[in-house]
């Protein structure tokens, strides 16, 4: 089902420009960086429309820009995207953001224009766009379009799904917005907080982030007549309040990866969800996992001039995020550990293995046999728990940073996909007794052997239950 969704906001260009230091400036300690390559983007309401684009929705983009060489070249950049534009007309200039990065690392950001507030009279399409979209998005990125009286007016009687993604300097949400967005920061400034010295829940004890996270998202809810706020809290995911009562608390798998355009990409996923008549809470939930997957996949320097690079797939079998992964800790110059198994019935001896196996180096990447291999392998009752459920449980495990399946009898395949620096393996094993290991040495990596646990076996657990049942 392709949604139609209007995103009303403020536009922004994004430009990386990224390369490599190797030296020190020799008349100031500052590092000297050879650029190498530009990566330009849409920025702001620009690539949270860019997004839902990406995702299959069709999207209109309702926003002030300018007419001059960065606004141009944004609107070829939006146009790439397959996002159609309104512009409103303004007489600011566009705002670009320039990050300078070497090594995976932002060293320096520059911000050039000025704000781009609506000038003139708004078109009588708008109207019509906001009013018959399947959900509206306002991302306020403070350029002064989400303040201007014709706008407000225009959000304020639609009756379909608003999501508003709000800015600290930016204005408030129009009354009966479905959703506001903030982070937890946001949500501070916006209800008020940061003004009126609001007391710690306890004396002499703070509140944790969860308990700061609902006192500030209950009071904006109230402040601002909205039906739920949701605040975002990086790696331990979104508390989700309706205004009073106990919060839905959505926790995020720990990644490692660049942040930035993450809560766009968040405000996109709930926006294009409640399109598709998904439920808040629904909404919410997916928009954790999608925005925990663009972190580890990048950020937003993954879309370029190109488009979204979604080469990394995303679905549920882990695999998309365990190349992701891979690819953060390696560009950090870690050490990538792999290992593999069926992991059917995991128990002790599994968990020690696995635990063993992350001590080694900077990620761990279990290569998951899928339901399919495993019956090749064990037999037709074989596996006793479903595929997706084994991945659940492997990646709650704290040592697990991702999981990659396979439907092979052998992991040769993912593994000279994943190129791990060390794969591991338990048990009584010589080298020459693993095939895998010399695939592992085609890369120049090394396989290893651990310790397992005496006695610690699916199919003794398996035997055991049966002895029991006779």
């Amino acid at each position: 089902m392709t949604s139609d969704v209007v995103v009303v906001g403020d536009l922004l260009l994004d430009r990386d420009v990224v390369g490599t230091v190797a030296r020190v400036c020799p008349d100031a300690p500052v590092p000297v960086m050879e650029a190498e390559t530009e990566l330009a983007r849409p920025g702001g309401a620009g690539l949270a429309a860019a997004l839902l684009a990406a995702d299959g929705a069709d999207v209109t983009l309702v926003a002030p820009a300018a007419d001059d060489p960065a606004g141009n070249r944004l609107c070829d950049l939006l146009d790439a995207h397959g996002v159609r534009l309104v512009a409103l007309r303004t007489e600011g200039t566009t705002r670009e953001k320039v990050r300078v990065r070497a090594g995976g690392q932002s060293l320096l950001r520059l911000d050039y224009g000025s704000a781009c507030p609506l000038w003139g009279p708004l078109p009588p399409s708008v109207a019509a766009l906001v009013r018959d979209a399947n959900a509206v998005l306002v991302s306020d990125y403070a350029g002064g379009v989400t303040s201007a009286a014709a706008v407000r007016d225009v959000l304020t009687a639609r009756t379909n799904p608003l999501v508003w993604d709000p800015h600290v300097r930016g204005a408030a949400a129009v009354p009966g917005a479905t959703l506001v967005t903030p982070n937890l920061e946001e949500a501070r400034h916006l209800s008020g907080a940061d003004r009126d010295g609001s007391e710690p829940a306890r004396p002499g004890r703070a509140r944790s982030a969860f308990g700061a996270a609902q006192m500030h998202a209950d009071r904006l809810a109230q402040r601002w007549q909205a039906r739920a706020v949701c605040v975002t809290l990086g790696t331990r995911g979104a508390l989700l309040s309706y205004g009073s009562g106990s919060p839905l608390v959505v926790p995020a798998r720990a990644v490692d990866g660049d942040a930035c355009g993450a809560g766009d990409r968040f405000a996109a996923t709930v926006t294009e969800r409640l399109a598709r008549g998904d439920v808040v809470s629904t909404a919410v939930q997916a928009a954790v996992t999608a925005a925990s997957q663009f972190v580890a996949a990048g950020g937003s320097g993954t879309f370029g001039e190109r488009g979204f690079d979604d080469s990394t797939d995303h679905s549920a079998d882990g695999t998309g995020a365990g190349v992701a992964r891979i690819d953060v800790v390696r560009r950090r110059g870690g050490t990538v550990v792999a290992t593999g198994g069926c992991f059917d019935l995991l128990h002790a001896g599994h968990v020690a293995l696995l635990q063993a196996a992350r001590r080694l180096g900077d990620a761990l990447v279990v290569c998951l046999n899928s339901d399919e291999s495993v019956r090749r392998l064990k037999g037709p009752d074989r596996p006793l728990v479903p595929q997706a459920d084994r991945i659940r449980v492997l990646q709650a495990l704290g040592c697990v940073d991702a999981v990659a399946v396979f439907d092979e009898s052998t992991p040769d395949a993912v593994l000279r996909s994943l190129q791990p620096d060390l794969w591991a393996k338990g048990g009584d094993y010589a080298l020459h007794d693993l095939p895998e290991a010399a695939v592992v040495a085609e890369w120049g990596g090394q396989t290893v052997v651990l310790p397992y646990l005496e006695g610690r076996s699916t199919s003794g657990l398996i035997g055991a239950v049966r002895e029991r049942d006779r």
